[in-house]
């Protein structure tokens, strides 16, 4: 008897001979819809979703009050380019995201598509302000797949590849990662020793650096690094850029991740969920800085597309009144009191780690050794997912579970998504 293939493996196949291979996916699924915190895949089945488009849903699959914002623009029109004719939604998302920066003082906003073309221009806006070439990112860091985003990023081995030769001028400094025994003191030192011996200080532009590192594991910096890094950036006319793409708008239960430590930063780059599916990006930061390159120095045909300012306008909404806010931080507080739990069941969770819900687990294959345990973690991602659950990893030795669920979860689905990683942990682990 002839079995028919599958819906399912019909377009893997398909993917497979229409697609290249470079192109990496999570998960052997092919969505149909979504909504909230579920999707569904072209079989019928459901998950929970605690991916989110990495880290871009945060307020949800298809949120009534987004979607019905995008039909709204659609109805007047999709495009103009901003640069030819503008628009008020890009001009009053600028406005609003304005009072929303962490910080006081004048502030602008320029948008953009992607969070790599964030990243590029905020880099050419430090540049053109300070007259200076250098850049320092950090080790576990990720800021973009472009030249420059991968020359930034400190993941090398994954994503950097045989890509190069690389943008010059970028250095890389370590991260506090106490877990593996960078304190805090130490990552200061490695700073300080690279001014001394790699790039004088007078030479740098600009320091970039994620507030909670994405791809490197969700890792929150110490906010003592945090003010230590304002206080050299202050030293020596640097300026800071807070990469706020994955952590921002919402996800550690503050609207920005570095509001939690007190630091100002001179520019903010933002993406992902700011258009909750929709693609835009942006720069915000003080206007000095901001204004610093020439007219024609900015933009992009696509940046601050009316569809996708439309969004973020929404978005904004439903940040408005603060309970948004509120529910996250709860929602982060029941998420690290489950994996706690788990850990003392599961020796080989070994580091429970990160900002409100921007929660992960790092898997070990020996508490004490502290060796990593990547595959452990593809065996509970595997496991959660034959029980309705999407998860991702991260990490330098990819094995990290991060946890991006959208903040606007209920206790009840909460409830459910806990109960099958919960499950899924203690299968892969035997």
């Amino acid at each position: 008897m002839t079995i028919s293939p599958s819906k399912t493996d019909e377009l893997l196949a398909l993917r497979a001979s229409e697609v290249p291979r470079g192109v990496s996916n999570a998960h052997p699924v092919v969505a149909a819809r979504a909504e909230g915190v579920r999707l569904w895949d072209v079989e019928g089945r459901a998950y929970h979703d605690w991916v989110g488009g990495i880290g871009v849903l945060n307020v949800g699959h298809n949120h009534p009050h987004v979607t019905q914002a995008v039909r709204a623009q659609l109805d007047a029109f999709s495009h103009t380019s901003f640069q030819v004719a503008m628009y008020e939604p890009y001009l009053r998302l600028a406005q609003r995201l304005n009072a929303r920066y962490p910080g006081a003082g004048a502030v602008k906003t320029l948008l953009f598509t992607t969070g790599a073309e964030a990243t590029e221009n905020a880099v050419k806006i430090a540049r053109s302000f300070t007259g200076r070439p250098a850049v320092i990112s950090f080790t576990h860091s990720f800021h973009g797949r472009t030249l420059l985003g991968m020359t930034l990023t400190g993941k090398k081995a994954y994503y950097a590849q045989n890509f190069g030769p690389f943008a010059p001028e970028v250095y890389h400094a370590p991260f506090p990662y106490e877990y593996r025994g960078v304190s805090v003191d130490a990552a200061l030192e490695g700073l300080r020793e690279m001014f001394r011996t790699t790039v004088d200080a007078s030479r740098v532009a600009t320091i970039i650096l994620e507030p909670v590192l994405g791809e490197g594991g969700f890792l929150p910096a110490p906010p003592a690094f945090l003010r230590a890094l304002r206080a050299l950036c202050d030293d020596h006319g640097i300026v800071f850029i807070a990469d706020e793409i994955q952590s921002g708008v919402g996800r550690t239960g503050h609207f920005w991740a570095v509001e939690a430590s007190g630091v100002q930063p001179d520019l903010v780059t933002f993406a992902k969920s700011i258009g909750a599916g929709l693609p835009i990006s942006g720069v915000s930061g003080r206007a000095d800085i901001m204004d610093a390159p020439a007219p024609g120095g900015l933009g992009g045909t696509y940046a601050g597309n009316p569809l996708a300012c439309a969004a973020g306008l929404a978005v904004l909404d439903l940040f408005e009144d603060g309970t948004l806010l509120t529910h996250a931080q709860h929602v982060g507080k029941r998420l690290r009191a489950a994996f706690l739990e788990i850990q003392a069941d599961v020796p080989a969770l070994g580091d429970v780690r990160g900002l409100g819900p921007m929660i992960a687990a790092e898997f070990v294959k020996d508490p004490v050794t502290k060796e990593p345990g990547g595959d452990l973690a593809t065996r509970v991602v595997d496991a959660a997912r034959r029980r309705g659950l999407l998860l991702l990893k991260a990490g330098m030795y990819a094995n990290v579970i991060r946890v991006l669920v959208p903040i606007t979860v209920t206790d009840a689905e909460l409830d459910e998504g806990l109960a099958v990683f919960r499950a899924a942990v203690y299968e892969a682990a035997r």
